[in-house]
Formats: C-alpha cells, structure tokens, sequence
C-alpha cells in the first residue's frame, strides 16, 4: 500500500503535472481503495478492528484522492485533457519538471512522507509480526484469544492490537 501512494507522490514532486500522470494517480488510488478493503476485510476475520482504527484509516484513505483534486484544480486542462475535453492543448507524456523543486524543499518533504508515512507503516507491520509469531494471527486464536481463553492469554494481549503482516494505510 506505501508503494501505491508513494509512487504517484514522488512522481507528482519530480515529474511535470500532465494528464499521463494524472491518470497514473488516479489508477494508483482505485488499486490503493481495492488493497484497503482487501486489507480490513482481512484484519476483522484475524483480530478486532476498533473505530478509532477505522477512523484514521478512512482519513488515510482520502489523502491521496485530496492530492489529486488539489492538483486537478492546479492544473485544470492537463486534468481535462484527461477526459479529452481540455479547452486547450495540454502537455503529454511523462517527463521530468522543467523547473524541479528547490533540494531544500525535496528533502523536507521526504522527509516528512517518512516520518509521518513510513513510521506508522513500520509500527503496523511490527505489530503484525509480533502477532504471527506468538501463534495469534489465526482467526482461530484471536477468537479464543476473545472468550478469554487461559490458554491463548498472550494473545488476548496481542489481537485487538495486532495487524495482518501486509501494513496498510
């Protein structure tokens, strides 16, 4: 899932903005939504999944489809172009930034895409190892783990908390 945002983002900061790349981002969110609900469908057969959790997750999900409108109005006739009704010749193709952005800026913003992206992504899977290999990423450990069973105590610590082992966004 990291990749099918992270892609679409660093070309949007490295490549010029034209329908050819809207058009990836656009293919990069609909794969992004089909992964997300693959995701939690698998999570709430493994461990509960509680409304805070859906609640950032819902919010993550929007992210990339926000990015998209805000370039779309940027960038109205290369988004247009897209649905071959631009008002206009529009650039084509995929192509570097004819003006890139300042280094000063590029790495602040990586920075913060890793900080604020690849830290919860690494949290997630942390927890979704530890749940593999302590036996309680099993449908039927977690619901053992639920009726409070002795002999899944481990993981009644483990599964409202632990993730499937694929870190979603």
């Amino acid at each position: 899932m990291l990749a099918e945002v992270g892609v679409p983002s660093l070309a949007g900061l490295f490549l010029e903005i034209t329908s050819p790349l809207f058009a990836l981002m656009i293919a990069a969110f609909l794969l992004h939504q089909v992964t997300a609900l693959w995701d939690i469908a698998y999570a709430v057969s493994i461990r509960e999944v509680t409304p805070i959790e859906q609640q950032v997750h819902s919010f993550l999900e929007l992210l990339p489809l926000m990015a998209i409108s805000f370039l779309a109005v940027l960038h109205k006739r290369e988004f247009l172009d897209l649905f071959g009704v631009a008002a206009g010749p529009a650039e084509r193709g995929l192509k570097p930034k004819r003006e890139p952005l300042p280094a000063p800026l590029l790495a602040t913003i990586i920075a913060a895409i890793a900080l604020f992206n690849g830290l919860p992504y690494l949290e997630e899977l942390w927890r979704g190892l530890r749940a593999r290999f302590s036996g309680c990423d099993t449908p039927r450990a977690v619901t053992e783990a639920r009726s409070k069973s002795p002999t899944t105590e481990t993981c009644a610590n483990l599964a409202p908390a632990s993730a499937p082992i694929s870190a979603g966004s």
